[in-house]
């Protein structure tokens, strides 16, 4: 996700007033590979779930600036659709490892509810 987002930005040219928004979206999506790659070398479960909570914070944030860009034009929906697929599916994904590991250490660590 975070590369294919890399390679299909890296060459649009944009106004000054748009690219915080395209910096932000590689920011965000590379902190999903960085934080995912650092989840799976954790130490202990709180560990894995600390970094799971941030992952899944990112790939929604990704989200978050897809929409953005597509709102303003400067991605296309139907060039993105495979890519923003791919990011809804990973955020499912993590909202649902995040979860499993909340009950599975909901009693040795204050866990936040999601009410």
């Amino acid at each position: 996700m975070a590369a294919a987002l890399f390679w299909l930005l890296k060459d649009k040219k944009v106004s000054w007033i748009i690219r915080p928004g395209v910096n932000q979206i590689i920011r965000s999506s590379s902190s999903v590979a960085a934080n995912f790659r650092a989840a799976n070398r954790a130490r202990s479960d709180a560990e894995f779930y600390s970094k799971i909570c941030i992952v899944a914070e990112e790939c929604d944030e990704t989200l978050f600036w897809m929409d953005y860009l597509i709102r303003i034009d400067l991605l296309d929906i139907a060039k993105t659709k495979e890519i923003y697929t791919e990011v809804e599916e990973l955020a499912r994904l993590f909202n649902a490892i995040k979860s499993k590991m909340r009950i599975k250490i909901g009693g040795g660590i204050n866990v936040k509810s999601d009410i």
